[in-house]
């Protein structure tokens, strides 16, 4: 056991050498390695040393050299900028020379100037001086002869100036007066000359074919079986039919045809549509009448605005509102002595724009002009008054130009025509409604209508004579100054104006026009 004891601790010290052995050595390189790190660590710190040393230099050198190098080029801008400087003060001391020389020839200058001034007022005070003198000396002979001329001719000055003044008023007079009668007769020549060269022109670029417009359609049957069926049981369909439309229906021998009467267009044309759609469907009793009715009078409204948008596209007048282009478009379903007024007013429009081109107005103006001048005869079964003051009103509501307005209100004489554009709507709307075939009327009742309006005018005292023109439109009327004085005059218009409404039937209206006037005459001898 001791044995045992002794190996064991034998082995533990032998192991404990070796432990401290092993220490003791790896200390020993321990410190060797740290010896050998420490001295290639100051080698390389060394070199390092040596590096920035050498770099440091280098650095020293180079910027020595760049400071040379911004030395020089320093003192070469210094150089430059000192030259330009020297440059500059040299011109600017050269140009104060110029200007001082300059400036020393124009003191020059003025002093001479000012030595002649001086001369010249002396040579001038010299000149007032005598005609002063002389002046005084020309009254002093003036007022002598003044004197001796009134003496001779028993005249004072004052009457002598009078006496001349009136001889040469007189003189003056009646030279104006001929030259005035001259100018007169030769402008009314040249005037009417060119006024036919123009209507001529007109009428020869605005030529359009006018069929008259009759008061009765007539809608084709496949069979004289369909009158009945159209009449109905009871006359209950015909009785709708006119109820519905407001035309009257003329059912009568003519084979295969119904008449349809009214003197409204529109109405007429809402009729005869739904008329030709019942008979092409079949089924006719009040129910289906009630809904072509309705589908016709929608047809009606398209066209009458297809036919204003083509009034308008082709009298080439743009930005009119689209009720008055509808208002244009009831015009087609409208007449005047059985001419269309829509096409009576298209050729109107293009009339006029042709005048005006020719006269040098606006054309445009005058195309719109002629295109609204009878507008009014859209609305005259729904509205009461003239078609004239109807068309102002509808011109006014939309806003139209002035020289528009005035144009549709002056185009019959209703006021004095003031513009160039209302004198031409009124030339083309003669052109165009008088020429041979554009109205249809009876010519005996034409002619007995014209004579019983002369007629009348001439039954009452004081009418000298009178003349119905403008178809009829308008009457003239000369009177007797002795009998009928202004006064009187607006009471005889007046009475003419009542006697004329109450015994003649007229289409639109008739203006009653009293001319007085005294005429003075004498003769040269």
């Amino acid at each position: 056991m001791d044995l045992i004891l002794a190996i064991v601790l034998i082995i533990v010290a032998l192991a404990i050498g070796a432990a401290a052995a092993g220490f003791i050595f790896y200390k020993k390189g321990v410190d060797e390695g740290i010896e050998r790190r420490k001295q290639q660590a100051e080698s390389m710190i060394g070199s390092a040393e040596k590096e920035a040393e050498r770099i440091r230099d280098a650095a020293d050198k180079d910027a020595e050299s760049k400071k040379k190098s911004a030395l020089i080029e320093a003192k070469d801008e210094i150089h430059k900028l000192r030259s330009e400087a020297d440059k500059e003060i040299k011109d600017r001391r050269a140009e104060l020379s110029r200007q001082e020389r300059r400036v020393q020839q124009k003191e020059e200058n003025l002093d001479k100037k000012n030595d002649n001034l001086e001369k010249k007022d002396e040579l001038l005070n010299q000149k007032i001086k005598s005609a002063d003198e002389k002046l005084k000396e020309a009254e002093t002979i003036k007022k002598s002869q003044m004197d001796i001329l009134e003496r001779i001719s028993e005249f004072t000055k004052d009457q002598a100036k009078e006496y001349i003044l009136s001889k040469l008023e007189d003189d003056l007079v009646h030279e104006k007066a001929v030259k005035v009668s001259a100018y007169e007769q030769q402008i009314k020549d040249e005037c009417q000359e060119k006024a036919r060269n123009y209507v001529a022109l007109a009428i020869a670029k605005v030529a359009a074919d006018q069929v008259s417009e009759a008061a009765v359609s007539v809608v084709p049957l496949p069979n004289d079986e369909m009158k009945g069926r159209i009449i109905g049981r009871e006359g209950r369909n015909i009785r709708t039919l006119e109820t519905l439309t407001g035309v009257d229906l003329i059912i009568d021998d003519t084979p295969e045809a119904i008449t349809l009467s009214c003197f409204d267009q529109v109405r007429r044309e809402v009729a005869r549509i739904a008329l030709e759609k019942l008979i092409a469907d079949g089924r006719i009793h009040p129910t289906r009448i009630e809904e072509m009715v309705d589908k016709a009078r929608r047809e009606v409204e398209y066209r009458i605005k297809q036919e204003g948008e083509r009034a308008v596209i082709e009298t080439n007048v743009h930005g009119i509102n689209h009720e008055l282009i509808k208002l244009i478009g009831r015009l087609r379903f409208r007449t005047s002595y059985r001419q269309n007024v829509l096409d009576h007013s298209i050729e109107v429009a293009q009339l006029a724009g042709v005048l005006a081109s020719e006269l040098g107005v606006d054309a445009n103006m005058a195309r719109r002009a002629g295109l609204l001048h009878d507008i009014g005869k859209a609305l005259t079964s729904e509205i009461e008054g003239s078609h004239v003051q109807i068309g102002v009103d509808v011109c006014k509501k939309y806003n139209e130009n002035q020289h528009i307005i005035h144009a549709v209100e002056a185009h019959h004489n209703d006021v004095e025509p003031k513009t160039v554009i209302a004198c031409i709507v009124q030339a083309a709307d003669a052109i165009s409604a008088a020429r041979p075939a554009a109205r249809s009327e009876n010519y005996e009742s034409y002619i007995k209508r014209l004579q019983k309006l002369e007629e009348i005018c001439n039954s009452y005292e004081g009418v000298e004579k009178c003349f119905a023109v403008q178809a009829g439109r308008e009457v003239r009327i000369m009177v007797v100054p002795e009998v009928i004085n202004d006064e009187k005059m607006v009471l005889v218009a007046r009475q003419i104006a009542q006697q004329i409404e109450t015994e003649m039937d007229y289409p639109g209206q008739i203006k009653v026009n009293l001319i007085r006037e005294s005429r003075v005459s004498d003769y040269a001898k």
